[in-house]
């Protein structure tokens, strides 16, 4: 499920220390060479930092903008921009990885030029509603490689190719009867991967419908609803340096629960580790709201003295 892209309307005013490292970052990113003015490099970096940190202390919010791959970023918004040295740029880099990428994930070279030209048409951008033209690349956030990010994209597609070949049976229906997706001995390490690959999605669903009450209630609060670690504290009662060492606990433990998923689904464990550091749960077909959102009222898991269960 793609989550709609950040505009720069909706970033609020940041700290003095962050825009002056944002704007340190200006000469590093190709802003120039792709015709992004300073401007408006500020504002696509400031969307996204808001939108994975608004909620942050501007120490995070650094580190945060340390992480992030700018020059991709800038790279996928000039494509998206209709920026022609951006294109051939983005071209010449990826063209023959995402060929090489579908043929593996499908197996089949027709089939894969196929899912590869098909991305192209989505990154290039098709009419909305309005007669906008969208690009896909408006939902890359340079938080990974965009390498690691257009594989991602394309296991997806491949994934939904499969649920319109079989009367749309929902991927999570399809793991639990173990329909042709069962893990195998690897005897080609690129094809088992690629197979593999189209159980991320069922992985991350299944490990967040596992989560209790409490742990959904806190991830919804400060992920989603974007609540800040004191006002989710006042609520439950507790110190906000609780729900601090709450929240972190629980976001390490979900990626030890989803990286053991893709382990026995088969993938190794370098790639787990890439789609760790690359993968955005809102390019997948998984409804984290839905997941998040069941049952997650503060009440499901209060004491009576008001303390966290």
């Amino acid at each position: 499920m793609l989550s709609e892209p950040p505009t720069p309307a909706e970033a609020p005013t940041l700290g003095r220390a962050l825009c002056s490292a944002i704007a340190r970052r200006y000469p590093d990113s190709e802003g120039e060479r792709y015709g992004v003015v300073p401007e408006r490099f500020g504002q696509i970096v400031a969307a996204v930092v808001i939108r994975y940190a608004g909620n942050s202390a501007e120490t995070e919010q650094l580190d945060l903008l340390e992480s992030l791959h700018l020059e991709e970023l800038l790279l996928a918004r000039a494509c998206s921009a209709g920026n022609e040295t951006a294109w051939e740029v983005f071209l010449t880099r990826f063209r023959a990885t995402l060929y090489e990428a579908a043929y593996r994930i499908a197996k089949d070279e027709a089939t894969g030029r196929e899912l590869a030209d098909g991305l192209y048409a989505d990154l290039y951008g098709v009419p909305n509603n309005k007669g906008v033209r969208v690009s896909k690349l408006d939902y890359y956030m340079g938080r990974g490689s965009l390498a690691g990010w257009l594989r991602t994209v394309l296991s997806q597609q491949f994934v939904d190719r499969y649920r319109a070949q079989n009367k749309c049976v929902s991927l999570e229906e399809q793991v639990e009867a173990g329909a042709s997706f069962a893990a195998r001995p690897v005897t080609d390490e690129a094809a088992d991967e690629a197979m593999a690959d189209v159980r991320v999605a069922a992985a991350v669903a299944q490990s967040l419908a596992e989560l209790s009450a409490e742990e959904r209630f806190l991830l919804s609060s400060y992920y989603l609803d974007q609540r800040t670690l004191a006002d989710i504290g006042r609520q439950l009662r507790v110190h906000e340096s609780t729900i601090s060492r709450k929240l972190e606990r629980l976001a390490v433990e979900l990626r030890k629960r989803v990286r053991k998923r893709w382990l026995e689904a088969g993938l190794s464990p370098r790639r787990c580790d890439e789609l760790l550091q690359e993968l955005d749960v809102r390019d997948l077909n998984v409804d984290v709201a839905a997941n998040l959102r069941q049952e997650t009222s503060p009440s499901a898991f209060y004491k009576k003295d008001g303390s966290v269960k």
